[in-house]
């Protein structure tokens, strides 16, 4: 184990004596190939350094593992998160025959106070691979809302499009029906009078269609009953499935004594069904309007939540991204949960990145559908605090427990079950309100979870000229933060 000490770099100025006390109080294992030296989810409990062989770091997102990194010789690992007393975020598999050196928790502090030469060497490569980490997992945070989304518009696209389809091949047999039952009626030989009577009829049943009284459902059904026997008495064929659409229409048995008395008996039939058969085409076309119309609102709230030919900051009204994130979530509060809002709308716009606070929405909002297991009820409100625009998101499910509250924006750091939470969502969030020049707070108790967001009312000129300015400070901060080995 001493020879395998010797020749990692991070070891390399220590003395033959403290090299002996790493011998003493660590030791040396073998990974076969696909063999894990860590699962996430689990509480780190060693310091690793591999002395031979490759680790490769994945990460679980819904059902998909995800590489992360790899480690080759001479690397180290573990140490980050017993720091940051974190449990481990992703697995670490040996992808071929590997040597691993390994310390427990106990004996990586004594580490740091008997070798302190190493202890900057660990922080530095602590805070580089933070970022890189958390870089890697914000990309797929962000594939992980735009699954959400997809999966969103997939399930909201499905029923219109399936209506159109549907309506579509209805109208196709009902098109040629109709021209059956023109042919049909032409062949009757009425009068120009009983023809003209025909069309102000039919123009009259569409009207009536249009605009329908809207019945308790046994007085309608009462009313098909009636319809029904009305044209069983007047030797109408095929009368129950005419009588439930013609009392849809509105029609009755009085309007139907005024079509018999200008109607010749033997066409009353052919005459009811023509009327019938137009009465569902209108119908089906009015779903098929519909159906069209909803997927084109969805196909605009995807335009909309993703601020596609957008400029990237703007002059944006809040209440429009947040209705674009509902739709996009709707699948998942159909199965329970109501969405109370209480909007000011006279609030001025913002200048703002539209698309990532639509990713700050989802994720309150997708996190507290979470919480509450798909049922009980969110509250959204919007205000003016002071200067602020004041976004509130709040929901009654059993809250967030008082021993991690502290902890919630940390990086990596969820309640979630492996595979269902990357730990970066409230992180992400905080940083992105961060950027805004906002603010973003939660209190939390059982029954009552709310987010409070703060944002600064000003034009987008005024914030460029913030932004610029913000931007060269960083410029020359960014040597002495790498220098330092600290997260930005």
């Amino acid at each position: 184990m001493l020879e395998a000490l010797r020749q990692t770099a991070l070891f390399a100025e220590l003395t033959d004596e403290q090299l002996q006390w790493l011998a003493e109080h660590g030791s040396l294992i073998q990974l076969a190939a696909g063999e894990y030296l860590a699962l996430e989810g689990e509480p780190p409990k060693n310091f690793y350094v591999l002395a031979e062989g490759e680790i490769q770091l994945t990460k679980k997102v819904g059902d998909i593992e995800r590489h992360m990194m790899t480690f080759g010789p001479g690397t180290y690992t573990g140490h980050e998160l017993i720091l940051l007393d974190m449990p481990y975020f992703a697995s670490g598999r040996a992808t071929k025959a590997s040597r691993v050196l390994k310390w427990d928790t106990h004996a990586f502090w004594q580490m740091l106070t008997r070798c302190p030469s190493i202890t900057r060497d660990l922080l530095v490569i602590t805070a580089q691979r933070t970022q890189i980490l958390e870089t890697t997992s914000r990309h797929h945070e962000k594939l992980l809302a735009l699954g959400t989304m997809a999966a969103g518009l997939a399930h909201e696209l499905n029923n219109p499009a399936a209506a159109v389809s549907r309506g579509a091949k209805h109208m196709h047999e009902l098109f040629q029906e109709l021209l059956l039952l023109a042919l049909s009626l032409n062949q009757q030989q009425m009068t120009s009078t009983q023809m003209t009577f025909l069309a102000n009829i039919l123009q009259d049943a569409i009207a009536r269609a249009a605009t329908p009284l809207q019945l308790d459902p046994l007085v309608q059904s009462d009313r098909e009953d009636e319809i029904a026997i009305w044209l069983e008495a007047n030797g109408v064929e095929d009368s129950w499935n005419l009588a439930p659409t013609l009392a849809v229409a509105g029609l009755d048995t009085e309007w139907l004594d005024v079509v018999i008395e200008h109607v010749p008996t033997q066409s009353l039939g052919k005459v009811l069904t023509w009327i019938e058969a137009t009465l569902t085409g209108l119908g089906l076309l009015d779903e098929i309007e519909q159906s069209a119309g909803r997927i084109s609102e969805l196909v605009k709230a995807v335009k909309e939540y993703s601020y596609m030919d957008r400029a990237p900051m703007q002059d944006l009204d809040v209440h429009q991204g947040i209705e674009s994130t509902l739709i996009m979530l709707g699948h998942k509060l159909k199965g329970g949960v109501t969405v109370s809002r209480k909007y000011d709308r006279s609030l001025p716009t913002i200048c703002a990145y539209g698309s990532e606070l639509n990713q700050v929405w989802t994720n309150l909002i997708d996190n507290a559908i979470d919480a509450m297991d798909g049922r009980g009820q969110i509250w959204i409100r919007t205000a003016l605090d002071n200067n602020d625009l004041l976004v509130e998101i709040a929901d009654n499910g059993p809250g967030i427990p008082p021993d991690i509250q502290g902890r919630i924006f940390e990086p990596f750091f969820t309640t979630k079950g492996v595979g269902q939470g990357t730990g970066l969502g409230l992180v992400i969030s905080y940083r992105i309100i961060e950027k805004h020049r906002g603010d973003i707070r939660f209190h939390s108790e059982p029954g009552n979870t709310c987010f409070h967001i703060r944002l600064p009312i000003a034009p987008c000129q005024v914030q460029n000229r913030q932004e610029n300015s913000s931007t060269q400070l960083s410029s020359t901060q960014l040597s002495s933060i790498l220098v330092g080995g600290e997260l930005c």
